[in-house]
């Protein structure tokens, strides 16, 4: 008899998981977001494939004479946990870099982030997502590399709304 109460305490549990995670399956969300090496925001699109993948592009630059700055970059998010009005998710992101300084000159390269990160959306504002990320990413411009951890609020990691 215990070990049946068992098994459907377990059941149970891993049902109400499914049933309060935050389903956002073929929604295609635009927003904004600032996770790159070269500090430039970003225009942003997230579509959920799935319930547990999401695919994101994200486009940002800046003309200013001298200081010019441009990035290109495009990931895939997994999500391992989910939570009511909260996913937990793991990314990837590689992107091309490009910039200016009157220091160094033009300068261009390649960036890859691996992160973690989560999503939450407040009760009544389901459509808006804010993210917060924190990971590690390795950014080539011109001949030097850095390898770099990063952590990012929600200002910066990105707020997107959902349709």
């Amino acid at each position: 008899m215990k070990m049946i109460s068992a098994w459907l305490v377990i059941i149970t549990i891993l049902g109400s998981h499914c049933a309060f995670a935050k389903d956002m399956t073929h929604r295609l969300g635009a927003g904004f977001k600032n996770n790159t090496s070269v500090d430039i925001p970003s225009l942003t699109a997230v579509y959920f494939a799935d319930k547990d993948v999401a695919y994101t592009v994200a486009f940002g630059m800046d003309t200013a004479q001298g200081y010019t700055a441009m990035q290109l970059s495009g990931g895939m998010r997994y999500i391992v946990f989910f939570e009511n009005n909260l996913n937990f998710y793991v990314s990837g992101q590689a992107g091309i870099v490009n910039y200016e300084t009157p220091a160094t000159g033009k300068r261009s390269g390649a960036e890859f982030l691996a992160l973690g990160g989560v999503e939450f959306f407040f009760s009544g504002l389901e459509n808006l997502g804010f993210t917060a990320e924190a990971g590690v990413g390795l950014a080539t411009l011109g001949s030097s590399s850095r390898f770099y951890t990063t952590a990012l609020d929600p200002v910066k990691a990105g707020i997107v709304f959902y349709f």
